[in-house]
């Protein structure tokens, strides 16, 4: 059990980097979602560091963010590497809810 909580801190603590790399330099109107993909990853990390996600709700969060990260990269495919005004209304509106998941699943009775 403890090698599997090392490698999930281990890993909430590397894929923020992973995705920053990814990403490209991001414009004025970008930085809102990119800086809200860095906030909610620091968020789930100290859900796992305080105990107060468990790894199934770790797994699952997670999974959720690496889906909208896939939709913006293909958003961004499809204009030149840049986002439109509905497709920053879209993303904003998927990490609101994901958002308050988090809130959710770190104030529920379920912990580490």
């Amino acid at each position: 059990m403890n090698l599997k909580h090392l490698a999930l801190v281990t890993a909430l603590t590397l894929a923020p980097a992973a995705l920053v790399a990814q990403t490209p330099t991001p414009g004025r109107n970008d930085y809102d979602v990119n800086q809200r993909r860095a906030d909610q990853q620091a968020r789930i990390g100290q859900g796992v560091r305080s105990g107060q996600l468990t790894g199934r709700e770790t797994a699952h969060l997670e999974s959720q963010e690496h889906g909208i990260h896939q939709e913006e990269r293909g958003m961004r495919a499809q204009d030149g590497g840049h986002l439109t005004h509905q497709d920053r209304t879209t993303l904003h509106h998927q990490q609101n809810q994901e958002s308050r998941r988090i809130y959710r699943d770190k104030h529920n009775a379920a912990v580490r």
